[in-house]
């Protein structure tokens, strides 16, 4: 049974950035932007409050020496004889990410806040920002398939608005454009698991699910089961740029560093790390997912290690050098090292939002090292393979794979097709007409990503 004290600071600790997309939102719809000043204290105080109350109620779960609870706050909908419920799964992993999540996020804004001055997107910023933390909370915090989902897609858009946040810039349009395609498979294979678990267990909580024992994961079949973890598992790799779906990591840093610092340095990246943690009890009874989710883990992990080394601009570096990590979180997962994973984490997550925010400085200082050991030289493995070998690893890793033209024929052309053909077709239904250039079946040579 759950207090009310507990239930207060979590709805502090979650309404807090709902509360802040609410004001920054309003104010520019209704073009009253606020002051610079404003915007920045009250983004900081949002997330301050937010880290406070949710480590509070991390201290009294704690203190209760408790399991996972859930917390009810009725229904947004009743549509049907259950409605779509707000709850809320509380527990040490829940409110501990939480609150990492609030933590970061408010350093970011501090950073932003002067990072961004004068920049004429820099409402828009703090409109994102809190709309992803929102998501991330509502991640973090879930007790239902429903809000689950809700802040899966929350934390993609937001994601993909603040990667075409210069939207002048024609490559932000076109990368921004590729990470929301790829994310659509990720909200593809999550909604398919969410509908398969309510056919499946005849409910959407995930407290039996993913609760410490995983009761209801243990009832399920074991063909569905592993079914479930499969798509969870594919949902994750979408997320958190695992392979084959690694090709739109270093085209999401056309944003402002604030945002690939908190996005896919620290939070977003690791959102699908998080969410297998909170799995585990079903990755148990799916040893087939449990592989798979290894396999895909420790292959991004060298992919990454390999392409971080002839990146040519740091956040691409930095970006890589996460996602090597991020592999290596994975397959502790799959091992079951869960305790280490968290660990693991936490600690990579608040690394990596430090060498984000310091890039520059972090720059110098490899030029600086390279200058004082008169070049690179070749260390680990890399000392190891023959000259052709290497010549031929340097080319996969400086292609990255040759990922981006799988992606492109697989996923973002068809992709933009549909949306091309569905823009026409609202023109003709509106009785507009489009360009000529927007009418033209191909893409220009200019909107082609090189």
């Amino acid at each position: 049974m759950i207090g009310l004290p507990l239930a207060t600071l979590v709805l502090i600790g979650v309404g807090s950035p709902m509360l802040l997309f609410a004001v920054l939102g309003g104010s520019s719809l209704l073009n009253r932007r606020l002051p610079e000043r404003w915007t920045g204290w009250l983004t900081a105080g949002s997330m301050a409050l937010a880290c406070a109350a949710l480590l509070a109620a991390l201290l009294v779960v704690g203190g209760l020496g408790s399991g996972p609870g859930l917390l009810s706050f009725g229904a947004w909908s009743a549509s049907s004889d259950v409605g779509i419920a707000i709850e809320f799964l509380v527990d040490r992993l829940s409110l501990g990410f939480g609150a990492i999540a609030a933590m970061i996020a408010g350093v970011v804004s501090a950073f932003s806040y002067r990072y961004l001055h004068r920049e004429p997107g820099y409402n828009r910023y703090f409109v994102l920002l809190s709309l992803f933390v929102t998501g991330m909370l509502l991640v973090a915090l879930a007790g239902n398939v429903a809000i689950l989902f809700v802040g899966w897609e929350l934390v993609g858009l937001s994601s993909a608005l603040l990667v075409g946040f210069f939207h002048e810039r024609p490559a932000a349009v076109s990368n921004a454009l590729r990470v929301f395609s790829v994310y659509r498979i990720s909200d593809a294979a999550m909604l398919s698991a969410a509908v398969l678990l309510r056919h499946a267990a005849g409910t959407d909580s995930l407290a039996l699910l993913f609760g410490t024992h995983g009761a209801s994961a243990g009832a399920l079949a074991g063909g569905t089961a592993t079914i479930i973890a499969v798509l969870l598992v594919i949902a994750v790799a979408g997320k958190s740029a695992l392979l084959p779906f690694s090709g739109w990591l270093p085209r999401a840093m056309e944003g402002p560093t604030p945002s690939s610092a908190v996005y896919y340095g620290s939070l977003s990246i690791h959102a699908g790390c998080f969410l297998l943690l909170r799995a585990a009890p079903l990755l148990h009874h799916a040893p087939a997912a449990r592989v798979l989710a290894g396999a895909i883990g420790a292959a991004t992990a060298v992919f990454a290690a390999a392409t971080t080394r002839v990146q040519s601009d740091v956040k691409s570096s930095l970006a890589y050098a996460s996602l090597t990590q991020v592999g290596l979180i994975i397959v502790e997962i799959a091992l079951g090292l869960n305790t280490i994973a968290f660990l693991h984490l936490v600690g990579h997550a608040c690394f990596r939002l430090l060498q984000f925010l310091s890039a520059p400085n972090v720059l110098h200082d490899l030029h600086g090292m390279e200058e004082a050991m008169s070049g690179r030289a070749l260390s680990g493995v890399e000392a190891l393979l023959p000259d052709r070998a290497r010549h031929r690893l340097f080319l996969i890793a400086l292609e990255r794979g040759f990922l981006d033209s799988t992606l492109d024929r697989l996923v973002v052309d068809p992709f933009t097709a549909v949306a091309r053909r569905l823009t026409r077709l609202d023109a003709w239904l509106c009785g507009a007409v489009l360009p000529a250039r927007q009418r033209a079946q191909p893409r220009a040579p200019e909107d082609r990503d090189e």
